[in-house]
């Protein structure tokens, strides 16, 4: 007679490794503790791939970009005390950015809390204020739905990242019969047909309208439909801060993309939003950054369309549609707002495209007319080649800090997914990131720029690039300094500089020590080849390049 055998009983830390696969999870980026042994226990038999980093920071990072770029929440794991305080960054930038994060943080045992054990904190007390939902598994039975809730969390609504503690002893007991559980569908809002009749009205009425877009989870569809069906009406679109890959920035048959907000904008688009009269954002709030310090477009007639809550919104709404906003734009061609009527262009529309193009097209400074000055390298030039030489589909990562001024101002997104930078303004970003973005699509060119002091914040992540076969190629601008806080102190204390200066290493023997592709350059002329090199090597590669110290942006006709 067969007798069918009870069901395997397994620990808490081997459950929640089940509950990640079960959900589609393909990696975890963290830096190993003895607080969360039982799941990298787990991880050993796991199609999951472990990628090991060589600080919390960068492991935050990979997560939150593999997040931002498959609309998955990136998992990270780190461990308790110093190893989450190291994370927090990237909590701070998923919470600002609304990008969707699961962070595991080892604790200490249960009977220990309180007693101020080695490496004990306040989970709740650190995180509560920068994170969705913080929760800590006391109930190893529990441990996958507390996985699916805090995943459906993250990713439902307004985005964000969620915070699971996991003290080590309850890691390590037995959940007895606990199973996985089936992921919980994530809630997707849409727009009432009365709701984009009110819309549609709205637009109709309006003689300067102006769309705004942002948010996560555009695709090539609802960006090329909202680009079109905007230029046949020639209402400009344009992006908010660090959102430039929303929509296509170049398009074939019409396109109504005119530039972005927020830092390094141009003026023209800056003049669309003090003068429009009816302002609708999709998928991203009227905050801060994109308002110029909340002083443009608050007192327009205000369209706001947000997955979840308005937080971080300044200024009017007339009315609020909750409905994820990439959906909205797909629907254009069937709902009420394809009734809205095409309009003859007044020379607005013609003249916001003409200035973005002339705004975001590179024009190189002449060499230098003395042999005595040192000849330098013109980003405004390495962006010419890079417009000439990356694929359509490149994914461009960056942290914060003036070197980001000229990719987001001259490289041309034309796949959605292809930007990964902080809108939060954290250093240290675009290194981790561009690592996850090489891993999440192997396929894909991938390219950071970095500043020196924002390389060197996260820099060590070359050497987690070659470890597992990530390619991403790194140029390194090196000008001696924080550049973007010289600049302020240029601007608010002439001539008394103070705290600012960076005296670097060779990143280029640097990277080569690490087993990457280095070459410096130190004039214009030589960056296409030297870029050309490190492509064609075929591995991680980073390109030390020598800016002038005096400069601090793109020229304003450049």
């Amino acid at each position: 007679m067969n007798v069918e055998s009870p069901p395997r009983s397994v620990s808490a830390g081997h459950l929640i490794v089940g509950q990640l696969e079960r959900e589609g999870v393909r990696r975890v980026y963290g830096v190993p503790g003895e607080s969360y042994l039982d799941v990298l226990d787990g991880l050993h038999d796991s199609d999951i791939s472990t990628v090991v980093t060589r600080h919390e920071g960068g492991a935050g990072f990979m997560a939150l970009a593999e997040g931002r770029l498959t609309g998955r929440p990136g998992v990270a794991l780190v461990t308790r005390g110093p190893g989450a305080a190291n994370a927090f960054i990237a909590v701070h930038t998923a919470y600002q950015d609304a990008t969707p994060l699961l962070l595991f943080v080892g604790l200490i045992p249960v009977p220990d809390r309180g007693r101020e054990a080695f490496q004990e904190f306040d989970l709740t007390g650190w995180f509560g204020s920068t994170a969705k939902k913080v929760v800590t598994l006391d109930d190893p039975t529990a441990a996958a739905r507390v996985v699916a809730e805090c995943l459906h969390t993250a990713r439902s609504g307004r985005p964000g990242p969620v915070v699971i503690g996991l003290p080590e002893d309850v890691l390590a007991r037995s959940a007895g019969t606990a199973r996985t559980v089936a992921p919980l569908p994530a809630a997707r809002p849409y727009a009432s047909e009365p709701q984009l009749k009110e819309l549609a009205g709205r637009i109709e009425r309006a003689r300067r309208p102006l769309v705004v877009v942002g948010g996560e989870g555009w695709t090539a569809e609802s960006g090329r439909a909202l680009v079109r069906w905007a230029a046949e009406r020639s209402v400009p679109v344009v992006a908010d801060f660090r959102a430039y890959d929303a929509v296509p920035h170049e398009l074939d048959g019409g396109n109504a993309f005119v530039g972005s907000l927020g830092y390094g904008r141009g003026d023209h688009a800056a003049a669309l939003l003090d003068e429009a009269d009816l302002a609708v954002f999709l998928g991203a709030p009227r905050a801060d950054v994109l308002s110029d310090g909340y002083r443009r477009g608050l007192d327009a007639e205000t369209v706001l369309v947000l997955p979840g809550d308005t937080l971080g919104h300044a200024g009017r709404v007339d009315q609020f549609v909750a409905a994820h906003a990439p959906d909205l734009a797909l629907g254009l061609a069937t709902s009420a707002l394809a009734a809205v009527s095409a309009r003859a262009d007044d020379g607005r529309f013609a003249a916001a495209r003409a200035a973005y193009l002339r705004f975001s097209t590179p024009a190189p400074a002449a060499p230098p007319a003395a042999a005595h000055q040192p000849p330098y390298v013109d980003m405004t030039a390495v962006m010419e080649v890079l417009r000439a030489e990356l694929t359509d589909d490149a994914v461009i990562t960056f942290g914060a800090g003036n070197h980001a001024l000229w990719p987001a101002r001259y490289l041309p997104h034309r796949a959605p997914a292809s930007l990964v930078a902080p809108r939060n303004g954290a250093m240290g970003m675009g290194v981790p990131a561009a690592v996850a973005a090489s891993l999440a699509f192997p396929g894909r060119e991938v390219v950071s720029v970095a500043g020196d002091g924002c390389f060197m914040m996260n820099g060590q992540e070359i050497a987690t690039a070659v470890a597992y076969g990530a390619t991403p190629l790194v140029l390194v601008v090196d000008n001696g300094c924080y550049a973007t806080i010289r600049e302020h102190q240029e601007n608010t204390y002439p001539g008394r500089p103070s705290g600012t200066g960076l005296t670097n290493p060779d990143f280029a023997a640097w990277a080569r020590s690490y087993g990457a592709f280095g070459e410096s350059v130190t004039s214009t002329g030589d960056f296409r080849g030297a870029f050309l090199r490190a492509r064609a090597s075929g591995l991680p590669a980073v390109l030390h390049l020598f800016q002038d110290p005096s400069v601090r942006a793109p020229s304003a006709t450049a």
